[in-house]
């Protein structure tokens, strides 16, 4: 059994992280999570561009990779709506499958691709959803390779039924795990899914984002029959706030002394990033196999 797949059967709702470079992802391994999500906002944010299918298929197999090389964490990327038909999402599966990624994330939007957290989405068919969730599958390699059907019902104000529906649809289909979208305010909607999901016998792992409905815990999706939850942009929202305090501070005193007891000393940094095993004239000895 994969890493990933281990995590997704686990006893507690495991716990995965927004990242969009090596070094958040290097942060949620070093906290003790259990995986991290190659989030698409995050990684456009990173470009300073909208989560709007901007980048391309390339930018974001790229960013993966780099979060692969940087943690030895179960990785799970979103891919928006596979980035095309079912024929490029074939070629997106074997590119991701290919860079050591663990798992692809689509959802059930047609384009243009905005983010769930904005209006203007609209759902796709399921039949032709449901071909390249069996698409996915079919060009995987490897048997531990995962597919997640992102389910938008909830977002887009379709209701439950439709949402139960379509994850029946998506599993027939091949998925190896659903993820429940909701943007209420409490995790009410979350729960009348995994209820309904749960009761109707099917056992796949269910994952939610627990963003707008934040005051939820982990014991508490546990209970509700969550297997995976994904904090998918709090660390890159932390990072700006930061950012900007830091910089004010240094604008508003004329020197970085003030803020300078707030940040980490270098040698942190220095030892999050592999600096401390660089020795010698010949730095690569320090560095193979310290990941």
């Amino acid at each position: 059994m994969s890493n990933l797949r281990r995590v997704m059967a686990g006893e507690r709702c495991a716990r995965f992280v927004g990242v969009h470079d090596g070094l958040t992802a290097a942060l949620v391994e070093e906290a003790g999570f259990e995986g991290v999500w190659v989030s698409g906002l995050a990684v456009s944010s990173s470009y300073r561009l909208p989560d709007a299918g901007v980048l391309t298929m390339t930018e974001f197999v790229g960013a993966a990779a780099q979060v692969r090389h940087a943690c030895a964490l179960p990785i799970i990327a979103d891919v928006d709506a596979g980035f095309g038909d079912a024929n490029v999402v074939q070629r997106m599966v074997r590119l991701y499958e290919s860079a050591g990624i663990d798992a692809v994330c689509m959802e059930d939007k047609q384009g243009p691709k905005r983010n769930s957290f904005r209006d203007g989405s609209t759902l796709a068919d399921p039949v032709e959803f449901a071909e390249k969730i069996a698409a996915a599958k079919a060009a995987q390699r490897s048997d531990e390779f995962v597919v997640v059907a992102r389910l938008e019902s909830l977002i887009i104000g379709a209701g439950l039924d439709d949402a139960v529906s379509r994850a029946h649809r998506y599993a027939d289909a091949g998925a190896d795990a659903l993820l429940i979208h909701s943007r209420a305010a409490h995790a009410g909607e979350i729960e009348e899914f995994a209820a309904a999901w749960r009761s109707s016998g099917r056992d796949l792992p269910l994952i939610a984002v627990p963003t707008t409905y934040y005051k939820v815990t982990v014991d508490e999706l546990t209970t509700m029959g969550i297997n995976v939850a994904i904090y998918a942009n709090q660390l890159i929202r932390a990072s700006t706030r930061a950012g900007r305090e830091v910089l004010r501070s240094i604008d508003k005193f004329g020197s970085g002394t003030e803020v300078e007891n707030t940040l980490d000393p270098l040698q942190v940094l220095f030892e999050l990033v592999g600096m401390n095993q660089v020795r010698g004239d010949q730095p690569w000895q320090g560095l193979i196999g310290s990941r």
